[in-house]
């Protein structure tokens, strides 16, 4: 394995620091990554994060009203459940706490690096091992390379003209400025996906005026959002298996959508039926009901849940704006129709780059092959965690792991499991380093599609940041049961990669593949 004896030490810019597994991100993803190792009796690891403090997604993104739409006893470690959860979906502060918490539990403090931001990361290959540079310029050498940098890391913001020339406040809701003073202030908000459900209910009635930039209306379903009782959360602390089995509960339940998503799309429409009823309460004005229906079938997009969005864009203080945007001028937002609506401030519920999580020049593998330029027609990975021509390198939450219809926690620890086995192989087998092989690759990618092509993120008739705009593929999601991803990550097949240092290719047999039946449903 080629580990170091000693445990890991600090080290100052312009130094070298060796470890044995080099983790990039403390969020769910990599702190899921670092616990599984330390509980295997893993000493030889370092997670490095840009931030001054852990959470991930967490840590990032904290505007008014952020919260799980996922239930929270659902979206949490398996190993490290939180009797404590205040409501069904918890807000953002104690998720984020819940995250500080397993840091401490699970002793990886003195194994974290924060305001470490990975600047680049090459594969070195006399060394069989990666080359880490940071922002501040110092280098780490690691032997293993695990991503945790989410896919939902990298705000994007719209192009439009003459934004940088607003003299008002501007910013993208995961760079939130609290400092501002809302009160009485003319607002525009760009965009309708997830994070604006979320903030707009709670600045609008602060706000004197409220201009909603909509292009393309969200489905919406009623959140089952509830407090957590003291007698249920003492339960849980005093017989754990209580909680258990709501997890189980939730799990299940929510399992149930992939019926609708993949394998029979025609259910959709008694969910649809569910959403326009919820439509149908909650705005009573058909005209602002017409503008705020989808003309698309319910699920191409990401469902969203709120019960009180609704009712904040039936305000008398707040129009949605249906017509595009031409530009914008120092202090006014200009529509295609030529009307002028003035503005002091401007916030970004624009999302983030979920097809391009990583900009160039982060990581090279072999032949100094830009992780980017391998992505050329859309991200691909092997069971969404390995990929061809990058040796050592293993992605948690990589292309095709993201969910429509569950916890991303559960996909996470699946993935985890993996290459916790694949490291295992490795050290037991002499192996120094592992590398996917590119038909093995393309095959799962390809039967990968074969059934994206027939969901409903597919045949929808609608847009979304699901597809890669290079390609029309499908990068993010798993069109299956995440039961099915678990199964198929259950075992590393060594088969199925190139032994570093390179050996004689293996002959390619199609059997090496787990079948995409197995793996992402029939």
């Amino acid at each position: 394995m080629n580990a170091r004896a000693d445990l890991p030490g600090l080290a100052g810019p312009g130094a070298t620091e060796h470890t044995d597994i080099a983790i990039i991100g403390s969020g769910f993803a990599g702190l899921g990554m670092a616990i599984r190792l330390r509980q295997s009796g893993e000493q030889d690891f370092l997670i490095f994060e840009k931030a001054g403090s852990v959470g991930g997604t967490w840590r990032d993104n904290h505007y008014p009203g952020c919260a799980c739409d996922v239930q929270s006893h659902l979206y949490s470690f398996s190993f490290a459940p939180n009797p404590g959860w205040s409501r069904m979906f918890s807000p953002q502060p104690e998720i984020r706490a819940y995250l500080e918490d397993c840091t401490d539990r699970f002793a990886l403090r003195p194994n974290l690096r924060l305001n470490h931001e990975l600047r680049h990361a090459a594969w070195d290959e006399p060394a069989g091992g990666w080359r880490l540079e940071m922002a501040d310029g110092k280098v780490v050498r690691a032997r293993v390379l695990v991503s945790g940098m989410g896919g939902l890391s990298r705000p994007s913001y719209p192009d439009i003209p003459g934004l940088d020339s607003f003299e008002g406040e501007c910013f993208h809701s995961q760079h939130w400025n609290h400092a501002y003073a809302l009160q009485g202030k003319r607002v525009a908000v760009i965009g309708t996906g997830a994070s604006a459900i979320q903030f707009v209910p709670q600045i609008a009635p602060k706000v004197a005026q409220l201009d909603l930039y909509q292009r393309t209306p969200p489905w919406i379903m009623p959140k089952p959002d509830r407090e957590v009782s003291a007698t249920e959360q003492w339960l849980f602390r005093r017989l754990p298996f209580t909680q258990k089995l709501v997890r189980t509960g939730i799990y299940w339940m929510l399992e149930s959508r992939v019926l609708g998503f993949v394998a029979h799309p025609k259910l959709m429409k008694v969910v649809e039926r569910i959403a326009r009823r919820h439509l149908a309460r909650q705005v009573r004005n058909p005209q602002l009901r017409a503008t705020l229906t989808p003309d698309y079938t319910i699920g191409c997009k990401r469902v969203l849940i709120s019960n009180d969005y609704y009712p904040a864009l039936a305000r008398s203080n707040v129009d949605v704006v249906t017509t595009g945007i031409s530009r914008v001028e120092r202090d006014a937002v200009i529509l295609r129709s030529g009307s002028r609506r003035p503005v002091d401030c401007i916030i970004l519920g624009t999302g983030f780059h979920a097809t391009d999580p990583l900009p160039r020049g982060v990581i090279a593998g072999r032949d100094g092959v830009d992780l980017l330029d391998a992505w050329g027609d859309g991200a691909q990975a092997y069971l969404g965690t390995t990929v061809a021509g990058f040796p050592n390198l293993f992605f948690v939450v990589g292309p095709n792991t993201g969910l429509g219809h569950s916890s991303m926690v559960f996909m996470i620890e699946s993935q985890v499991a993996y290459i916790l086995d694949a490291l295992r192989r490795m050290r037991r087998e002499g192996v120094q380093a592992v590398e996917v092989r590119e038909p093995v690759q393309r095959a799962f990618n390809e039967g990968l599609q074969g059934k994206l092509g027939h969901a409903i993120w597919s045949a929808g008739g609608c847009a979304s940041w699901y597809i890669d705009p290079r390609s029309g593929r499908n990068t993010t999601l798993w069109p299956g049961f995440t039961w099915q991803f678990r199964r198929a990550t259950a075992s590393f097949r060594m088969t199925d990669y190139e032994i570093w240092p390179v050996r004689m290719p293996q002959p390619y047999e199609s059997a090496d593949v787990p079948e995409i039946a197995t793996a992402a449903g029939a």
